[in-house]
């Protein structure tokens, strides 16, 4: 499966963080915790260079706990401030402005030195499609001023947010980078639903999430949709559409259809809490690329 997906309105959105990062203290990147590094954009390195960093395990109660805490420890080593929240059920909000107070501690002092008093800290929210920024946003904010949405790209303007007097939010739009130089990562990212699900196979896509799943995870999609074990992915998908009656016109098994719901499954936490990706491996992953 090849992944290729850069739409005209995310060279735009791109553009306009450029624009617009000379305006901002902080930024505040959204990653979904079942694939932190995966769902990365690289191009938000660049662009935030010499400013202050928070990274936001996004999703964290639909991934491994022990995983989210190896993945915060990952990040704080590399010099981020990183927190795990749930923005759609309001897990670790609370915790997020004494945070952003405090990743942004040294340009407070350097304002107060220089006789800048209560300027309120600005701060831009970044992130792939699909990751829950405007959720966070919202639940930061404690209304709806963001637009949501469970597909990628609902975001599609700038907004600023004032929360309070001490923090104002940059909203941007979603955006993948213009080539997933590991088809690897383009897998990960369409699991969980940040590429467009029209665009891709989903049988085909289905079939690696049960290759994934029967290694790492085994026995979860037995016990899910009682069935049997069978090495053969798009085995596995017929037994699903078995069990949850997908039938076609001719009596046959829709595996289309079998394939889709458990996509849905796992995007939705109805598979359990599972991490796709995890520190170790993509240590291992980066050093087998540089050899």
């Amino acid at each position: 499966m090849h992944f290729q997906w850069y739409p005209g309105h995310m060279t735009k959105a791109r553009r306009m963080m450029q624009e617009n990062i000379k305006l901002i203290d902080l930024i505040i990147e959204l990653v979904d915790a079942r694939i932190p590094l995966s769902s990365r954009n690289p191009d938000i390195d660049e662009l935030g260079k010499n400013k202050a960093r928070l990274i936001l395990l996004n999703k964290a109660d639909l991934a491994e706990d022990r995983r989210n805490d190896e993945w915060l420890e990952y990040f704080r080593e590399k010099g981020y401030s990183a927190v795990k929240v749930n923005s759609k059920k309001g897990g670790g909000i609370k915790s997020i402005q004494s945070v952003i107070q405090e990743a942004c501690r040294e340009k407070t002092e350097r304002d107060r030195k220089r006789g800048i008093l209560n300027r309120p800290v600005r701060a831009m929210v970044v992130g792939i499609p699909n990751v829950g920024k405007s959720t966070f946003i919202n639940a930061l904010a404690g209304k709806a001023c963001a637009k949501t949405g469970n597909k990628p790209g609902v975001t599609k303007g700038k907004q600023w947010i004032r929360l309070n007097k001490n923090v104002e939010l940059l909203d941007t739009p979603g955006i993948l980078w213009p080539k997933f130089e590991d088809q690897e990562v383009g897998l990960k990212l369409a699991f969980i639903g940040s590429i467009k699900d029209e665009i891709l196979q989903t049988e085909e896509l289905a079939s690696e999430l049960v290759r994934f799943l029967n290694g790492s995870y085994p026995g979860v999609l037995e016990e899910k949709y009682k069935i049997g074990t069978s090495e053969d992915p798009y085995e596995t998908l017929g037994e699903i559409a078995q069990s949850r009656h997908c039938l076609t016109k001719g009596s046959g098994y829709d595996t289309e259809k079998a394939a889709a719901i458990l996509l849905d499954d796992f995007r939705n936490g109805q598979l359990g809490r599972i991490t796709l990706e995890t520190p170790e491996k993509a240590q291992e992953q980066k050093e087998g690329k540089s050899r």
